[in-house]
């Protein structure tokens, strides 16, 4: 991989990550696009440069992460259920990592958002703000979580219709989904870089960096953007555009 490469990368990573469409379902079309192999150096590229995404994060809601320790309580308990199921069967995870796999859980994934937003009807007792989620319903989203391990489902995707579904609005949703991201991708990347450092050349990490600087200042833009699309707009867009892109997929390789 080269450095425009690495900034083509880290657009998609910065730009799809808090989004409903599957940031490493993009990334590896993306990579196949360009001719890229999904070897270790790759997967571990892209898995870091996720992680800059999450500092984006951090630094917009750093009054929730820095202050509110029962926030985090609960973030805990939500990251849990994924923790404990991607650790025992990374492997079989890793091995679905495929193009046509990542087609359909775009298509899947986009019907069951449609399905959802149909039959969605948000009232005055659902949870507008992160602070109130129960840990029941933390728990509830970390279980919903779990079905992002398949690639192309969407880590987001999953989490936010986990929320909706347990009486969240669409901000509190798709804002627990960012926040519990950060427990999340803080793992994976400590994980994959403990594993596969030793493979870094010098000029992966140049490589490296630049990604990692571009994904942060594109999910910083995209994260406030995002927010401000939920404030007028559903989820509806976002599942016709994954119907869409998976029959591409399907069609094109």
């Amino acid at each position: 991989m080269d450095i425009f490469q690495a900034i083509i990368i880290g657009i998609i990573e910065g730009f799809t990550e808090f989004l409903p469409i599957s940031s490493t379902g993009h990334m590896i079309v993306a990579s196949k696009l360009m001719g890229i192999d999904q070897d270790n150096i790759q997967k571990s590229f892209e898995v870091i440069i996720q992680f800059a995404a999450i500092l984006a994060v951090v630094l917009l809601y750093r009054d929730k992460v820095f202050k509110d320790f029962e926030l985090w309580k609960k973030l805990i308990l939500a990251f849990i259920p994924i923790g404990a199921v991607g650790f025992i069967f990374s492997k079989q995870i890793k091995a679905l990592f495929s193009v046509e796999i990542v087609a359909w859980m775009f298509i899947i994934g986009g019907i069951i958002f449609l399905i959802v937003e149909y039959f969605y009807k948000e009232k005055d007792h659902y949870v507008k703000r992160v602070e109130d989620v129960s840990y029941k319903q933390a728990l509830a989203i970390g279980a919903a979580q779990c079905f992002s391990l398949i690639p192309g489902t969407s880590r987001a995707g999953s989490t936010i219709i986990g929320g909706m579904l347990v009486h969240l609005t669409r901000k509190a949703a798709a804002e627990f989904s960012f926040l519990l991201a950060i427990p999340v991708m803080t793992a994976v990347t400590g994980y994959d870089i403990v594993k596969h450092y030793h493979e870094f050349s010098f000029d992966n990490w140049i490589v490296l960096a630049v990604g990692f600087v571009t994904a942060f200042v594109v999910a910083y833009i995209t994260i406030k953007l995002f927010i401000e699309f939920l404030s007028r707009f559903t989820f509806v867009p976002f599942g016709i555009y994954r119907i869409l892109f998976g029959i591409f997929l399907l069609w094109y390789f």
